[in-house]
């Protein structure tokens, strides 16, 4: 993956609105809570404002099936209402190292390939790993035979 297509992002801090799976499939969990708080407010018809991103909270550890997912949405503060049971995180933002993810149907493996490839990518470049987390953007957009697509964030520091 040496011609990986990298490119330099300045992710702008934004709030969020968070939610957490955990289990065997907590990326599913945390989307459901997700879609459940943000469709009924339209938020996922606009995603260019309302982008999603996510990562793993915590990691899966060896020997264990289960970890957790975070799932979160781009958001205005003024459209949460007080009261909502809503986790809401203001994000500092950061530099990345970004590529595109194309996950085909079932082979969800390349994801881990991908992040791989970005990191071994990062280490023969003049970046240094930055100390902020590590995102996956879901794309809306949805090719032919495929799961979905990720833009994959690895945050550096010059």
């Amino acid at each position: 993956m040496s011609d990986l297509d990298v490119r330099i992002v300045n992710l702008e801090p934004m709030y969020v609105a968070s939610f957490l799976g955990f289990g065997e499939s907590p990326e599913e969990i945390a989307f459901e809570k997700l879609n459940a708080w943000a469709s009924p407010k339209g938020l996922l018809k606009d995603r260019e404002n309302h982008r999603l991103f996510g990562f793993n909270n915590p990691n899966p550890s060896a020997g264990s099936p289960n970890y957790g997912y975070e799932v979160w949405i781009v958001i205005d503060p003024d459209e949460v209402e007080s009261g909502e049971d809503v986790d809401i995180k203001e994000f500092q933002g950061g530099l990345y190292a970004v590529t595109e993810c194309v996950v085909p149907k079932g082979f969800f493996d390349v994801i881990g390939q991908t992040w791989k490839a970005l990191v071994a990518w990062r280490e023969e470049s003049k970046y240094r790993c930055g100390n902020y987390q590590w995102l996956e953007e879901s794309l809306p957009i949805s090719p032919p035979d495929t799961e979905f697509v990720l833009d994959l964030y690895l945050p550096i520091t010059e």
